[in-house]
C-alpha cells in the first residue's frame, strides 16, 4: 500500500440496485440515435429528450438539436416527441405541417394519457395527482378536453377540491410520485370520495417504486447518500426526499464535479443511487472520484431485478 493509499480514510458505499436508467428511458435514447442514423443529421427533439444534461448533451453531439416548441423546428425535418409525453395538439400540429415525427413518449405515460381518455368518455371528472409544470402533466392534461381534469399536488388539495358531482370522480397519477405521498393523498381522496375510481393497476411506474424501495434499503445504513440526477427530474428529486423521511441526510448531484466533499466529513458509510434518467456511467465516475479521496468499499444492496424492455416504433427496430 502507498503512502497516499494509507492515509486515505475508509469509506463504504452502499450502492442501491435497481439505480439509473429505466426501460422508457433506454427507449426514448436509441429512438432518438436511431433517428440520427435513419434520416441523418439534424434530427429536432421537441423538450429535453429525458431530464439529464450528461444525456442530452452526448445526443447534440450525435447530431440532436432539442428545441421547446414545434414552432421552432424547420420544415422537412424529423422530430421526435420526449419521453415525458405532449399534449394531443402536438402531434395534430406536426401532421398539419407535414412533419415527420417519432413519439418517444414512455408507454407507461402512454398507458396513463389512454386511461385519462377512458375515464372522460364515461362522464368522469379526473383528478390526476402530479406536480403543476411537470411535462407530463402538461401532456397528460392535453390529452382530454379543458375542465375536464384537476390537479391535485398535496393532501390539502384533497381535502379541500369541491367537486360538482361527487359520485363521477377518477384519479390518475404522474408516473414520477413519490408512493408514500402519493398513497397519503389517495388515501384522502377515497375517504372523501367512497365512489371514486382508481386506476387500472398503479400508475406511478415500476421504476420509480422500485428506486424509492431501494432507497429505504439502503438510509438507514448509511450516514449520507447522493442522488445522482438533474434538479429538473422528478424521480431524481423523490429519492432525496425518500432517504431525508428515513432520516438520513441526502443531496442531488449531476455529476462528480458536484461533489462537496466538505459535506463528507466523517462520513465513513456513504449511500449512492441515481435516478431514472441518468446513465451508469456518471455513478462510476462519482465512485472513482469519492475513490480518489477515500479507500472505498463497494456494496449494491439490490431489492429487485428488472427485465422489462419496450418495443421501438415501427422502422426504427432494425437500424
Amino acid at each position: 500500500m502507498t503512502d497516499s493509499a494509507a492515509a486515505r480514510p475508509p469509506m463504504t458505499l452502499l450502492i442501491a440496485a435497481p439505480r439509473g436508467f429505466c426501460a422508457g428511458v433506454d427507449r426514448a435514447i436509441i429512438i432518438v440515435e436511431r433517428a440520427i442514423e435513419t434520416y441523418g443529421a439534424p434530427v429536432y427533439v421537441r423538450h429535453e429528450i429525458v431530464h439529464n444534461k450528461y444525456v442530452v448533451d452526448s445526443l447534440k453531439a450525435k447530431g440532436a438539436i432539442f428545441v421547446e416548441e414545434l414552432d421552432q423546428v424547420p420544415d422537412g425535418v424529423p422530430v421526435v416527441f420526449s419521453a415525458h409525453g405532449v399534449p394531443k395538439a402536438v402531434p395534430a400540429k406536426a401532421e398539419e405541417r407535414g412533419l415527420s415525427y417519432l413519439d418517444a413518449t414512455c408507454p407507461l405515460v402512454s398507458k396513463v394519457h389512454r386511461q385519462a381518455e377512458r375515464q372522460v368518455k364515461d362522464g368522469r371528472h379526473i383528478l390526476f395527482i402530479g406536480h403543476k409544470g411537470h411535462p407530463e402533466v402538461i401532456g397528460t392534461f392535453g390529452q382530454v378536453p379543458d375542465g375536464t381534469m384537476t390537479l391535485i399536488e398535496t393532501v390539502e388539495d384533497a381535502q379541500v377540491f369541491t367537486p360538482t358531482d361527487p359520485a363521477n370522480l377518477a384519479f390518475l397519477t404522474q408516473t414520477t410520485l413519490s408512493v408514500d405521498d402519493t398513497a397519503a393523498i389517495v388515501a384522502t381522496l377515497q375517504e372523501r370520495f367512497p365512489a371514486i375510481v382508481a386506476p387500472k393497476g398503479e400508475d406511478i411506474c415500476y421504476a420509480t417504486s422500485n428506486r424509492q424501495t431501494a432507497v429505504k434499503a439502503i438510509a438507514a445504513r448509511c450516514e449520507a447518500l447522493y442522488v445522482i440526477g438533474a434538479p429538473n427530474s422528478s424521480n431524481s428529486l423523490r429519492l432525496v426526499e425518500v432517504a431525508e423521511r428515513e432520516g438520513t441526510p441526502a443531496r442531488l448531484i449531476q455529476r462528480a464535479d458536484d461533489i462537496d466533499f466538505g459535506w463528507l466529513d466523517g462520513v465513513t458509510t456513504l449511500g449512492l443511487t441515481a435516478g431514472a434518467s441518468a446513465p451508469e456511467i456518471l455513478v462510476r465516475e462519482v465512485v472513482d472520484a469519492i475513490a480518489s479521496r477515500f479507500t472505498v468499499t463497494e456494496e449494491q444492496v439490490e431489492t429487485a431485478r428488472e427485465t422489462i424492455a419496450f418495443k421501438l416504433p415501427r422502422g426504427l427496430e432494425t437500424v
